[in-house]
């Protein structure tokens, strides 16, 4: 037998003998490449995302503390030439912004509360009580949240000043005191709760406020605390309902104050830092609330019973 010369099998690539076979890929192999691959795709995307998001937030912030010749020269700069208080100082001293932000949480304070009390009476009552008309109370209830709120800018103006509210503090709170967002949320939640937990403290003699009060709304505490939130959030950020419910300077809140800002009212020029700090400071309440209670919000583990 002519063995075949080395060299021939170098030129035409065919194993030797003993060299060892080229290992096929296996599925697996290409299954964790697959994978691997669809994952840097997805954090690059998620990336570019939160790019998007955070990226006009940091240049509020920076912009707010930019002098005007600064902050309109270079607009989208996050990192200010001459950082300056200016803005700030403008706003707390030749401005209405302290009144603004006092209004802002009074009415905050106040719809919130009357939110979390009012929105949990009517959920439970619509979860619970047997009474004629409550299915039709509840669609209602829908169809009202399906109504944009610009459509009862109108109505709620003739309303206010036919009951003399007009420009004051109780017509910036009574009409925001209920909403139908909560009193759906509430009754979603009240109705995941066992009915033996009342049916035993009605067997004790507790009547169905007390058994409310006592015994279901302090399980409903993660639905509480949504409510909280959304109510502070969407009152803090209210500015259709404060437009056509007062017109003193006395009653302005921070987002009327903030659009009054936007429209040059407060002097001349772009003034570019004052209304970016008054918008930084702004968020600062919203987002501390939320940071405080997001890990409590609609947590349904809460206050679980066992049957």
């Amino acid at each position: 037998m002519t063995a075949t010369p080395l060299a021939d099998r170098i030129g035409t690539g065919a194993p030797g003998a003993g060299d060892p076979a080229p290992a096929a890929p296996t599925p697996g192999g290409r299954t964790r490449g697959r994978l691997l691959t669809s994952g840097i795709v997805l954090y690059v995307v998620l990336i570019v995302i939160a790019v998007v998001y955070i990226l006009p937030f940091l240049i509020n912030i920076a912009t707010a503390f930019k002098t005007e010749p600064d902050a309109t020269a270079n607009p989208l700069s996050l990192v200010p030439t001459n950082w300056t208080i200016a803005a700030f100082q403008t706003l707390f001293g030749n401005s209405d912004f302290p009144t603004w932000v006092k209004n802002s949480f009074i009415v905050a304070v106040f719809v919130t509360a009357g939110r979390v009390f009012f929105d949990s009476l009517a959920g439970y009552a619509l979860a619970r009580l047997d009474f004629r008309g409550r299915n039709v109370i509840f669609a209602l209830l829908i169809g009202v949240m399906a109504v944009p709120g610009v459509v009862l800018m109108i109505p709620k103006f003739l309303v206010l000043n036919q009951l003399g509210m007009y420009d004051s503090y109780a017509g910036m709170i009574i009409p925001l005191l209920v909403d139908a967002a909560g009193v759906f949320i509430m009754k979603n939640f009240f109705e995941s709760i066992p009915r033996s937990v009342e049916e035993q403290a009605s067997i004790d003699g507790a009547g169905v406020f007390r058994v409310f009060w006592s015994i279901v709304l302090p399980m409903a505490r993660p639905a509480l605390v949504t409510i909280i939130i959304l109510s502070f959030q969407g009152s803090w950020n209210e500015l259709p309902h404060f437009i056509i419910s007062t017109q003193s300077p006395s009653l302005t809140t921070l987002t009327k104050g903030v659009a009054s800002l936007a429209s040059g009212q407060l002097s001349a020029g772009n003034q570019y830092p004052i209304k970016l700090a008054a918008a930084a400071i702004m968020t600062i309440p919203v987002a501390v609330m939320f940071f405080v209670f997001q890990k409590r919000i609609m947590n349904s583990s809460d206050g679980a019973v066992k049957e």
